[in-house]
Parts: structure tokens; sequence; C-alpha cells
């Protein structure tokens, strides 16, 4: 059975730049939120947040459509969540990894959030380089686009100290990168005529609950420490979880997967665009980008930008 093509709409293109937005200011809320709790901490809490956000959601929702369903409709329902169950725990547990190994990226010295975003970005090229294992074609354009895009990434990250200039915080961004690709996939997989905001919610818990887990185990938290990361905490769990993921979902329903991408990829952009802002007005402390990493910046986005509408152009 061949799958649908999912055509864009405009609903769509603006629900993705939305997300896209919200992402990229989270990226300053991660980082200050980094420098009063541990990582495991911070994301078991940033999830379960966003996932409780969204149970009132669901269950206005539930009580308003269940007035006008059938029992057989409603026994279709009670089907299709049980099989939702099973596809937002395998997402939860690679956004769990994906997220907590960016969320210590940021606990290494002297790395800014604009630098992490955009080496998350690579998850753009991760996706169609996992797609041959599964004996998927990628366009000689696309090759030329990832090896600019890497070019890209040498100057984001190695300076003139060469590899001894590669942190570990660059590395795990970068094995973030991928488990991100991984979510991408399952999303494009799993959403199509799913309830989203469902997916969603145990997309979160799950995440969360493993979070809480290695966090009880590994670390050991502070009700001082959490009250000072509040903010970030609330901004990244509502907006960044309960709001910006659903909306990827939502998004992703209505917009074709490589025009998804290319706006979702804006995300690394809001986070340099944010960062500079808070430095310029209000003397935040991050450390901006240097002219090189400018430059790599500058490289991926291009590479980026330029592979994702090759695509788009030959899907069209």
């Amino acid at each position: 059975m061949s799958e649908q093509k999912i055509k864009t709409s405009f609903s769509g293109v603006i629900i993705l730049l939305l997300t896209a937005f919200i992402w990229g200011t989270s990226f300053l809320a991660q980082s200050a939120g980094s420098a009063f709790v541990e990582p495991f901490t911070f994301m078991g809490l940033r999830t379960l947040t966003g996932s409780l956000f969204l149970i009132p959601v669901i269950l206005i929702k539930d009580r308003i459509t269940r007035r006008s369903m059938t029992e057989e409709q409603l026994a279709e329902r009670r089907k299709a969540d049980r099989k939702l169950l099973v596809s937002g725990t395998l997402m939860g547990i690679a956004l769990c990894t994906a997220s907590n190994l960016q969320q210590f990226a940021f606990t290494y010295p002297d790395h800014s959030a604009g630098k992490i975003a955009f080496i998350t970005a690579m998850y753009m090229f991760m996706v169609p380089l996992i797609g041959l294992f599964f004996r998927k074609k990628v366009p000689l354009l696309t090759w030329l686009c990832v090896a600019v895009g890497f070019t890209g990434l040498y100057f984001l990250c190695i300076d003139g100290r060469g590899l001894g200039s590669v942190t570990g915080g660059d590395i795990l961004s970068l094995c973030c990168a991928v488990c991100y690709a991984v979510q991408i996939l399952m999303i494009e997989r799993f959403a199509p005529g799913a309830d989203g905001i469902k997916l969603s919610c145990v997309q979160f818990f799950v995440s969360g609950a493993i979070s809480f887990i290695l966090m009880l185990i590994f670390e050991n938290p502070q009700w001082t420490n959490i009250r000072q990361a509040a903010f970030p905490l609330l901004y990244s769990g509502i907006g960044s979880c309960g709001i910006a993921y659903t909306l990827q979902i939502l998004g992703q329903q209505r917009c074709e997967a490589t025009i998804a991408s290319l706006l979702m990829c804006m995300e690394s952009v809001f986070a340099v665009l944010t960062e500079a802002a808070f430095a310029a007005w209000f003397a935040f402390g991050s450390k901006l980008l240097t002219a090189r990493e400018v430059s790599g910046c500058i490289l991926m986005f291009a590479a980026i930008v330029i592979s994702q509408l090759a695509q788009l152009k030959k899907n069209g």
C-alpha cells in the first residue's frame, strides 16, 4: 500500500513557523535552566509539565466530541487510543534520548544556545542519511549539501587548535541531532490519522517519566534550585513541550515532509537571534558566536535550505 502524500496548506506553514520560533526561544530557557538544575532534573520536570498541560485539553476535547459519537465510533476510538499508546511510547523514548543529550550539552562551559541549536539542526541531513538503511535513494545534490553542511559544522566547532577544540558538548549535540532525526521519522510514520494532542501527551509522559527516574538515580535535585529555575522550566515545559511539540505533530499532518523540515530548521536562526537580542538589550551572560562560528552557521543553513528546496522541486 502506497503512502498518502500530504499536501501543504497555509495553516501548516504557519503552525510550523510558530513551532520553530518557540523552539528557538526555548534554547535560551534551557541554557538559563542549566545554571540551576542538572539535566535529568530539568528534562524530567520540563516534559512532565508539558504532559500535564495537555491533559485538561484532551479531557475537554474528548467530552465535547463524545456527545456526537455512536457506540461503534467510540469503540473505534478506544482501539485507536490503544495503538496510540504504543506509538507515543516509542516516540517518547526517542525524545527522551535526544532532549537529554541536548541538555547535557548545555553543561559544558563556553557553549552558547545558538551553537547548540545549529548543531542540532543537522537532523535535517540525518533524516535522508538514516533513510539509506531503508534503501531510500539520496540524490547527488543532497550529498553535496551534506558536505557543505559538515564544512559549516567544522567552522562552528573546530578552531585553530584542530580536533582538540571539539568539546563534549559538540559531540552530544551531534548525537542529539541523530536522535531527533529518528523522532521526526517516527512522527511521519505514526502521526497521520492519529490524535496529535494525545500522541504528544503520551510522548511527553514517557520521556518525562524516564528522565524523572534517571534524576532520582543519578542526581540530587534541590527544591531551592528548582524554584530558581521555575521560569525556564515553565516556559520550556508549557511552551516548547506542551505547545510546540504538539504543533509539530499537527503541522506535519498539514505539510509535506520536505517543507516541514525546512520550516522547522528555522529554530536555529530564531535561537541565535534571541540570544543576540538578550545579550544586547539585557546584558545576558551567554557567550555569543565568533565570526568563524557565524560563518559555519551560514554554511550549514544554506546547505539545509538548498537541500530541502531541491527535494521539494523533485517532489513537485
